[in-house]
């Protein structure tokens, strides 16, 4: 029994070598002392570690779409809005934490606070949610302030796409292909028109159908993030203010109403 299976790792590569669970595991330090704490820590790094996946999988998407190539841009878009339902589920088990939990601990946190999170901004910027305001927290950090300002300086997921459909004989309009690449992209009736024309072609624009679909399923994946991170903070400290100068529940209810890609929208209204 167990014959033919490794035992002696002091010379190969183990499978917690491999992880580097040595250095993840013990990245969970408390400083308060109480129980849940460690389930506040946990989360968080779990949604971090998401984070950067999508973050590594809208890379590759965004290079393919540049490329031309579909195939493989869909497979990480997809990915991304698999990836989304599990922050998601997340949220339900922080949920378990009680105000009285969280307040027993919460006064350690001191000034941090989710708002800071660059992964998540670098994540808005890529999707399109652009904002030169939000670099104001990574100030401290010039390693990250510079790659937050290339990226709010870069054409976005959504910027590709729209010159994806232009290349493909799509009427783009000028001023939105050339628009400022560090402002949030503002609706524009041509490429509302233009999605809906490709919802209307259907097998005969099936890839930019696709693509369109894609794309609606990261918005309504990402929302409903979202808001189930806005129900849990309300679950949990009611309208008090965040931690770190945040205005908590009001702030994430009204992140609600943005969209990254407008127009896939309002074509439905199009369409009806």
């Amino acid at each position: 029994m167990g014959e033919g299976i490794t035992t002696d790792f002091s010379a190969r590569m183990s499978y917690g070598d491999y992880l580097g669970l040595d250095t993840l595991l013990a990245a969970q330090r408390t400083l308060s002392g109480h129980h849940d704490e460690h389930l506040f820590i946990a989360i968080h790094q779990v949604q971090e570690l998401w984070m950067k996946l999508m973050l590594h999988e809208l890379s590759l998407a965004m290079d393919r779409i540049r490329a031309d190539d579909l195939g493989p841009a869909f497979k990480a878009t997809a990915r991304v809005a698999r990836i989304q339902h599990e922050m998601t589920d997340a949220w339900d088990v922080l949920a378990t934490m009680t105000p009285n939990d969280f307040a027993a601990f919460r006064g350690v946190l001191g000034s941090s606070s989710g708002f800071q999170s660059w992964q998540y901004r670098l994540l808005e910027f890529r999707l399109g949610g652009k904002d030169p305001a939000k670099l104001a927290p990574h100030r401290h950090r010039p390693d990250l302030h510079a790659v937050l300002e290339q990226a709010l300086a870069a054409p976005s997921l959504y910027d590709e796409a729209l010159r994806l459909l232009h290349r493909r004989g799509h009427p783009i309009p000028p001023e939105v292909l050339e628009r400022d690449p560090t402002r949030r992209h503002a609706p524009h009736p041509a490429v509302t028109a233009a999605w809906a024309a490709i919802y209307r072609a259907g097998e005969r624009e099936m890839q930019l159908y696709e693509l369109a679909e894609e794309l609606v399923d990261i918005e309504d994946s990402f929302q409903t993030w979202r808001f189930r991170h806005m129900r849990t903070v309300e679950r949990i400290i009611g309208s008090l203010p965040g931690t770190g100068g945040s205005a908590g529940v009001s702030y994430l209810k009204g992140v609600l109403d943005h969209r990254f890609f407008p127009e896939l929208f309002e074509a439905r209204t199009m369409l009806g």
